[in-house]
């Protein structure tokens, strides 16, 4: 790896491995469970869950009978996730490592999974490719990306303007366009189909709590308020409520807000 790149994925780990993701996790459980559904699982078939925090995706594969296993680059996350198999007791594999070089064999999965993981991997180009490479011929891909219009991609938008994002690494939420994802995928697949959905954010406090929440548990918004000022924090804290506060649909204290996302099912050719 060259210097730069490697400085670029020890930065993005240090953020991942920042705050406690499982929080923020915690919010769309019923839309990840939803997701898994749409899959069709079967008994037997084996499933990765790539950047799988929690276990969000693998948790509710399992359930399902699939033959699991899950990766991520935070090892508290990999703990948590172990953790959780095992409270339900559920047979799960879960490793540390990186979603540009997954740790498996060729075509060992009948399905590769991801939800708001691996769009954040710097390298697209490469992590499309990793993807591709340990779904069996016939296998399916299926990932969940935020969209730039979504609420998701508008926070991100709204903190790039106070702390800018690393230079040369392509915007994750480019991930929540089709066109990009087909180009991405390129031949590696034989069918692709996309859909518009949703997940709602639901909080039993108000906007400005849910920023502090972020603040405290989400390791990009984490971070981006301690590489500010006193100053610019606040600065990003008003842009960061006045978006909560402008797309909440609650009126009695509490939050919920709506974000898109592109879900990918694609055919490995």
């Amino acid at each position: 790896m060259k210097p730069e790149l490697e400085m670029l994925k020890t930065k993005l780990r240090a953020t991942w491995i920042a705050g406690d993701f499982s929080q923020i996790a915690k919010a769309y459980t019923k839309g990840a469970e939803q997701f898994v559904e749409r899959l069709h699982l079967k008994p037997g078939m084996t499933f990765l869950d790539v950047a799988c925090g929690s276990g969000n995706l693998a948790i509710p594969a399992a359930r399902n009978g699939a033959t699991v296993k899950g990766m991520d680059i935070a090892p508290a996350m990999v703990e948590q996730a172990r953790e959780n198999a095992e409270r339900e007791g559920l047979q799960a594999q879960f490793d540390e490592g990186d979603a540009e070089a997954l740790q498996y064999m060729d075509e060992s999965f009948d399905v590769v999974a991801t939800m708001f993981g691996a769009m954040f991997a710097p390298r697209p180009e490469v992590t499309a490719l990793e993807l591709l490479r340990v779904c069996k011929r016939g296998g399916k891909l299926a990932m969940a990306n935020w969209t730039p219009t979504g609420f998701v991609g508008q926070m991100f938008k709204a903190t790039a303007a106070h702390v800018p994002p690393p230079p040369g690494m392509p915007s994750p939420v480019l991930w929540g366009v089709e066109e990009q994802v087909r180009q991405r995928l390129g031949a590696g697949i034989s069918s692709l189909q996309t859909n518009l959905r949703y997940v709602s954010f639901k909080f039993p406090f108000p906007p400005a709590e849910v920023v502090e929440h972020f603040r405290n548990y989400y390791g990009p918004t984490q971070k981006a308020f301690g590489a500010l000022d006193e100053n610019s924090q606040a600065a990003l804290r008003r842009d960061l409520e006045k978006l909560w506060a402008d797309h909440n649909r609650m009126t009695d204290g509490t939050t919920d807000v709506e974000s898109e996302y592109l879900e990918v099912i694609a055919t490995r050719a």
